[in-house]
């Protein structure tokens, strides 16, 4: 009776080594990549993001139920973006917008109102046929994708407080691994105040 619990606690643990390196849309996925113009019509890329725990966030100005949604991401992004995970250092939010063709202005204005004060924030303006959208298999929002800091799909449509949960349980509560990783991340710190350090990401229309 012990082997064969020990057997289904190990299964989803032997699932997700096998689905780690495919890129996909299942939980233990590699989200696929998302690349992507801002408000400012600079490129940001998804994977730019690694190392830290991402919500992919798709939605829309036009959207009232994404729009109500809003205020739980803002907080959840409050309460997390300087957290230490398991897998990851901080939580950040990337917004595709699947606003209309000529909606930048609505796309920019719904950032500023709901104060959605993360930088990453893409669109096509192409509303149901934004590439980034169809390629995850987007047929209604709000929808979100929680990716950990390897790009991994960790859970998917994380409503209300469910998201706060789920970062939750990625929290790092090793003491040992915690002091390690925020060494790690005090020394990133460092370097992004040294005038000489180009950071890699560019940033969107709002910063922290």
């Amino acid at each position: 009776m012990k082997k064969f619990l020990f057997a289904l606690l190990f299964l989803p643990l032997a699932s997700f080594a096998q689905t780690g390196n495919v890129i996909g849309l299942n939980v233990g996925n590699i989200a696929p990549e998302i690349s992507m113009k801002n408000p400012n019509d600079s490129v940001i890329t998804l994977s730019s993001l690694r190392g830290q725990m991402v919500l992919i966030d798709f939605w829309a100005s036009w959207c009232g139920p994404c729009r109500q949604e809003n205020p739980h991401v803002v907080r959840a992004y409050k309460q997390f973006k300087d957290e230490v995970f398991v897998s990851g250092s901080g939580f950040t939010v990337f917004s595709v917008s699947l606003d209309r063709p000529g909606g930048k202005d609505a796309w920019k204005g719904a950032i500023k109102k709901d104060s959605l004060i993360w930088p990453y924030h893409v669109s096509d303006l192409q509303w149901w046929n934004n590439a980034a959208a169809q390629a995850y298999g987007i047929n209604s929002i709000p929808s979100n994708v929680l990716i950990d800091g390897n790009g991994v799909i960790i859970a998917k449509n994380l409503r209300g407080e469910n998201l706060v949960k789920a970062l939750e349980t990625q929290v790092e509560k090793d003491p040992k691994k915690l002091k390690e990783k925020r060494k790690d991340k005090d020394k990133k710190k460092d370097k992004s105040k040294d005038k000489n350090y180009l950071p890699s990401r560019r940033d969107g229309i709002l910063e922290d």
